[in-house]
């Protein structure tokens, strides 16, 4: 339900049901174990594509598909299955999401060519994108606005390192230890998927009716958004691949198509929010936007950029120690390893913080420091010591990430309506995937153009200096944004310690009246 103030301010008013702190924890460790085996399934692959590539004799140049068919069908449908997640059922669609995920990895783990494989990872990412939404919804509504939404949201959050370390460390040692090699990681995945399940089915609470009266999908906008998001992520993702790289014919046609797509979309959201009442309700209210005075847009900007740098600095980071300094697989993970242990510190940090710390100083702090990070690989020198540029960054890199998806997620859980949280989760994590295809695109066109304009032995280490010198920028981007307009939002966890004081004003809430609330 959604009450309004006396200002007439719209807040978040639902009643959770009663429930047992067991089943509390049950259901918060349900939903970061999805969001484990999310990250796990998208990031393993990469790590044993070479192995696959051997067994079932796949081209070099075709191998990407195997990471990139699954973050195409997860990253387009996020929008679309969140608003159907809030309409028809979270529960019921974090437990199809879980169950789909657990039937299709087994089905990769299963596979005997290319083409089975290509096409089953491509299924594989429906899951996530039904259930990664849904679980944002579910937390949000069976925690209301307190420390213990605050404690869900970071726990949540932390699934994403844990599930990146499980995916490239454990993935790398069931590749080479098991007899099964590389079909391994994905009979973990079904298991894990299975685990989710379960838990979904007696820890998350029944599916309650929507507040909406008119529970019409907008298929049309569905269309529209699914098919431009397609579009989109598979120009920046092949676009240096094509043939004729980014002048390829197919390649700008499709961007031009993709563009006029979410051009389309917009438009017809417009529509059908400005006739309300007399055509069906609209896949996304383009007014949610311009919440909290715009700074529900702010933030999905942010983290669209946010994840451009940090994403852009961890890749090119690889690239550096695995081409440049030649470096082993392992070893190169083992450089990276501490990003996964400072990854839940830094969620940690917020679940203890959130309800202390101004939103904007928390946002600017986090994404100062992944500009930190890409920064010292911007002037990494090769003879440097490994403590001097190599040890710190990857140690203040996850900070940004972290930051912006736990208190992220939480700001946009306290300015959106109880039935719209799927969705606004699903916009959330769209913009991320987004912000990762563009990040790579854009950063690996710099380093193409200093590389391929160079001479001399240290046109590589220029190259690999201005791919980070851009994703530095996006970060720094970022920080110049939450100082500029998330000033003012204040905090938004809640400090349970004070419960004489009265509460502030929260003008980060909806404000006016909706029409589908009661």
């Amino acid at each position: 339900m959604a009450g309004s103030t006396e200002d007439g301010t719209t807040q978040d008013t639902v009643t959770a049901p009663t429930r047992s702190a067991w089943r509390s924890v049950l259901l918060v460790a349900t939903c970061t174990l999805a969001m484990v085996t999310n990250i796990a399934s998208s990031v393993s692959a990469s790590i044993f594509l070479p192995v696959i590539g051997a067994d079932l004799g796949i081209a070099e140049d075709q191998l990407q598909w195997l990471v990139s068919a699954f973050s195409l069908s997860s990253g387009c449908l996020l929008l679309l299955l969140g608003r159907l997640a809030d309409l028809f059922g979270r529960k019921m669609f974090f437990l199809l999401g879980t169950a789909w995920l657990a039937i299709f990895s087994l089905g990769c783990g299963f596979a005997q060519t290319s083409i089975t494989l290509y096409i089953l990872r491509g299924l594989q990412g429906v899951g996530p994108a039904a259930f990664v939404p849904a679980c944002l919804g579910i937390l949000a509504h069976t925690f209301p606005p307190s420390r213990a939404r605050s404690v869900a949201f970071a726990t949540f959050s932390a699934g994403a390192p844990v599930g990146g370390a499980l995916g490239t460390q454990l993935g790398a040692l069931l590749v080479q230890d098991t007899r099964a090699r590389w079909r391994s990681p994905f009979f973990l995945f079904a298991g894990m998927s299975v685990l989710c399940v379960l838990g979904g089915i007696f820890a998350i609470d029944p599916d309650e009716p929507t507040a909406e009266s008119d529970r019409r999908v907008d298929w049309i906008g569905g269309f529209l958004v699914t098919a431009g998001v397609v579009l989109i992520l598979f120009v920046l993702g092949q676009g240096q691949l094509a043939p004729q790289g980014w002048k390829t014919p197919y390649i700008i046609a499709l961007l031009i198509i993709g563009v006029v797509l979410i051009a389309a979309f917009i438009l017809w959201e417009h529509r059908l929010e400005k006739n309300e009442g007399k055509m069906r309700p609209p896949l996304m209210k383009l007014s949610l936007w311009g919440r909290a005075k715009g700074r529900f847009a702010v933030i999905q900007i942010i983290a669209f950029l946010e994840w451009s740098a940090f994403l852009s600095w961890y890749f090119w980071a690889q690239v550096y120690y695995e081409d440049f300094v030649k470096l082993t697989p392992v070893h190169t993970a083992l450089r990276l390893l501490s990003m996964t242990i400072t990854g839940c510190l830094c969620n940690v940090f917020v679940m203890l913080v959130i309800s202390r710390i101004d939103f904007a100083v928390l946002i600017a702090f986090g994404t100062t420091f992944t500009a930190i990070a890409a920064l010292l690989f911007a002037i990494i020198e090769p003879s440097a010591p490994y403590w001097a540029y190599g040890f710190p960054a990857p140690i203040v890199s996850v900070f940004g990430a972290d930051f912006v998806f736990a208190a992220g997620t939480l700001f946009v859980a306290k300015v959106s309506l109880p039935h719209e949280q799927s969705l606004a989760g699903g916009i959330f994590q769209t913009l991320t995937q987004l912000g990762t295809a563009f990040g790579l695109a854009i950063t690996t066109i710099v380093h193409n153009a200093v590389g391929g304009g160079g001479a001399g032995n240290d046109a590589p280490l220029k190259a690999y200096h201005a791919a980070q010198w851009t994703a530095f920028g996006m970060a720094v981007l970022c920080t110049l944004l939450a100082v500029g307009f998330l000033r003012g939002v204040g905090i938004v966890g809640v400090d349970e310690r004070k419960p004489d004081l009265e509460p502030q004003q929260d003008e980060s809430a909806p404000t006016g009246r909706d029409t589908n609330t009661k």
